[in-house]
């Protein structure tokens, strides 16, 4: 039985080390693909804003370096109403600096996610944003920190 054990667990190890050597081979990594290297996402949109349109911004870095091939959306809901936020789809300005245009159409607050896929990551931090001059007892805070399965795409 053991030597058994023996042979499999070598057999293992050998197949593994094979594995390893084939999926490197013949590949090439781009921009840092496969390492460990963290993606940072920075929401540049202001956290109090006026009621109109704004640039909803966010720059995406790794080892302090520019990602322009990320994908970046930005998930807006008003305080209390998740289920009828808005995705945004941001698009590349410059140095890793995405942006989208987005309406307010009156005070509240508002959170917002900025969905990041880059480099086989998905970063996604939140912000929260005070649009105008909202009635602050009518706010019910948001602690999610996952996205939403059902939203208006624009």
């Amino acid at each position: 039985m053991k030597k058994t054990l023996t042979v499999l667990a070598l057999a293992t190890m050998t197949l593994v080390g094979c594995g390893d050597k084939e999926a490197t081979e013949g590949t090439s990594t781009h921009h840092n693909e496969g390492t460990l290297e963290e993606v940072v996402v920075d929401i540049q949109t202001a956290e109090t804003l006026s009621v109109e349109d704004v640039v909803l911004s966010a720059k995406v870095t790794q080892s302090d370096e520019a990602v322009d091939d990320a994908t970046v959306e930005f998930e807006v809901w008003e305080s209390g109403m998740r289920e009828e936020g808005h995705m945004v789809e941001g698009n590349l300005k410059e140095d890793g600096v995405y942006e989208a245009n987005f309406s307010f159409d009156h005070d509240g607050v508002y959170y917002m996610f900025a969905h990041t896929n880059a480099r086989g990551l998905h970063v996604m931090p939140k912000q929260e944003l005070i649009v105008g001059e909202p009635d602050m007892s009518k706010v019910i805070p948001d602690e999610s920190d996952d996205s939403m399965s059902h939203m208006n795409h624009e």
